[in-house]
C-alpha cells in the first residue's frame, strides 16, 4: 500500500515509514470457514488432504521425537509446533524441482515432499544410513533427490545462498525458483539484508519466506526490531511482498503460489511474512516458561492451524473423525517403529570421516585417522563396538 508523495519539497521533511501498513492476507477464520469476503482457495481435493496428513505427520513425529530426546536416546531435537501451516502450505505450492533452503524447523517441507520416516530417523540417530554419515547434528536434515539444501546451524548462512542458487537457475532458465526459510530473528542478520538487496539488483527468482513466530528464542519481536514486523523492508529494496496469516494454510499456499508466478514468469523476487506462533520451545533446550506466559500459549492454541485446516476440510466433507483416529494411530505406530530399527543400526564407518572432502584423502588426514584407529584399540572398552567401526578393527 503507498501513498503519492511529491518528489521535490522546500522545507525539511521526514517519515518513519509508519503510513505505509501492510495488511494481512487471510482466507480461513479460527473456525474453519471462510471469511465472509474471501474467494473459495483454487485447491483440488488431493492436495488438500496431503496438505492436512502432513501436517499431522510432523505433528506427531515432534510430539515422539521430543519425547524420545527427553528419555535421552536422542542428543538434541526442534519442533515445528504451532508453524505446520506456513511450512507445509508454502512447500506445497512449489514445483517439486524448485530448491527449498530451511533454517532448521522445517521438516514439514521434507515429509510433503516424500522424505520417509526411516531417513528422518536415520539422520536423528547418525547411523550408517544417514545422508550426512553423522557429522550433523539432529535435524540437520538435506535431500538432493528433494531439491531440499542441507541444513546448516550458523543463523541465515542460507539466505544470501538463495539468492546466489536462484541466480544460477534464472541462467539456466527451466523456470524454477528457490524458496528460502528463516525466522524473523535471522532477519535481523546481515546476510538477510545482503541477500535481498542482491536479489533485487539481479532480478532473480527467489522466494523468501519470514517466519515470525513471535520471538527470536527468548527475545519477543518487540524488542527486535521498532518497525510494522520484517515485511516493511522490502520497500527498502524495491521487492515485491506479502503479509499473511501463517496459521492459515489455505492462504499461505495460495500466497505462495502468487509469488511463485511473480518469481518465475517475471524473476521478481519476493518476501513472504508469514505471522505464526511457536507454540513449542525453541529447541530441546530451551525452557519458554522463562520468558512468556501460559495464558499467551493458550490464546495461540485456538489459533491452532492444524485444527483451523480440519475444521475446513470437515466442513468441505473431505474427512471424519474416524479418518482422524485412523491417521493418529497410523503415524504413532509408523514413528515408534521406525525409531527403534534406526536406533539398532551401527553407526557410519569411521572411514567416513576422512571421506568426501578431497578426491583423495591427503596423507595428514589418512595419519589422523590410524592415529584414531589404535586409540580405539588401546581403549576398547570405553567404545562400543559396531559392525564397520574402525574399518572393523577395536
Amino acid at each position: 500500500m503507498t501513498t503519492t508523495r511529491p518528489e521535490i519539497v522546500h522545507t525539511p521533511t521526514f517519515t518513519d515509514g509508519a503510513e505505509f501498513r501492510i495488511p494481512t492476507f487471510k482466507l480461513l477464520q479460527e473456525n474453519g470457514s471462510l471469511y465472509k469476503d474471501a474467494a473459495a482457495p483454487d485447491l483440488d481435493s488431493d492436495t488438500a488432504l496431503r496438505i492436512y496428513r502432513t501436517m499431522v505427520y510432523v505433528r506427531v513425529l515432534d510430539e515422539r521425537m521430543l519425547a524420545a530426546q527427553r528419555q535421552g536416546r536422542l542428543s538434541f531435537y526442534m519442533q515445528c509446533t504451532g508453524e505446520e501451516g506456513a511450512i507445509v502450505g508454502s512447500t506445497a505450492a512449489l514445483s517439486a524441482d524448485d530448491m527449498i533452503m530451511a533454517q532448521y524447523r522445517e521438516q514439514g517441507a521434507l515429509a510433503y515432499r516424500g522424505f520417509t520416516t526411516d531417513e528422518f530417523m536415520n539422520q536423528l540417530f547418525g547411523n550408517d544410513q544417514d545422508y550426512g554419515k553423522g557429522r550433523q547434528m539432529p535435524v540437520h536434515y538435506g535431500s538432493a533427490k528433494l531439491n531440499y539444501m542441507t541444513i546448516s546451524s550458523p543463523l541465515a548462512t542460507q539466505i544470501p545462498q538463495a539468492t546466489g542458487y536462484a541466480y544460477g537457475q534464472k541462467l539456466a532458465g527451466k523456470g524454477h525458483c528457490t524458496l528460502v526459510f528463516f525466522g524473523e530473528g535471522a532477519a535481523s542478520e546481515g546476510d538477510f539484508h545482503a541477500a535481498l538487496n542482491m536479489a533485487t539488483v539481479h532480478r532473480v527468482p527467489v522466494i523468501f519466506l519470514c517466519r515470525n513466530n513471535g520471538y527470536a528464542i527468548s527475545t519477543p519481536s518487540v524488542e527486535q526490531f521498532a518497525a510494522d514486523g520484517v515485511a516493511p523492508r522490502a520497500f527498502g529494496y524495491k521487492m515485491d511482498v506479502i503479509r499473511v496469516d501463517g496459521n492459515d494454510t489455505l492462504a499461505v499456499h495460495q500466497a505462495t503460489r502468487a509469488a511463485r508466478r511473480l518469481a518465475v514468469e517475471d524473476n521478481r523476487p519476493v518476501l513472504v511474512e508469514a505471522m505464526t506462533y511457536r507454540l513449542a520451545a525453541h529447541s530441546s533446550s530451551d525452557d519458554p516458561s522463562s520468558y512468556r506466559s501460559k495464558d499467551e500459549e493458550s490464546g495461540w492454541r485456538g489459533k491452532d492451524p492444524i485444527l483451523r485446516m480440519r475444521l475446513w476440510l470437515e466442513a468441505q466433507e473431505l474427512w471424519r473423525d474416524e479418518d482422524e483416529k485412523e491417521l493418529q494411530e497410523s503415524l504413532r505406530r509408523d514413528v515408534l517403529e521406525t525409531m527403534k530399527r534406526a536406533q539398532k543400526r551401527p553407526p557410519p564407518p569411521l572411514e567416513s570421516l576422512v571421506t568426501d572432502v578431497y578426491d583423495e584423502v591427503p596423507p595428514a588426514l589418512a595419519g589422523q585417522l590410524e592415529a584414531l584407529k589404535a586409540h580405539i584399540r588401546k581403549y576398547p572398552e570405553a567404545y562400543p563396538k559396531s559392525s564397520g567401526q574402525a574399518g572393523g578393527e577395536q
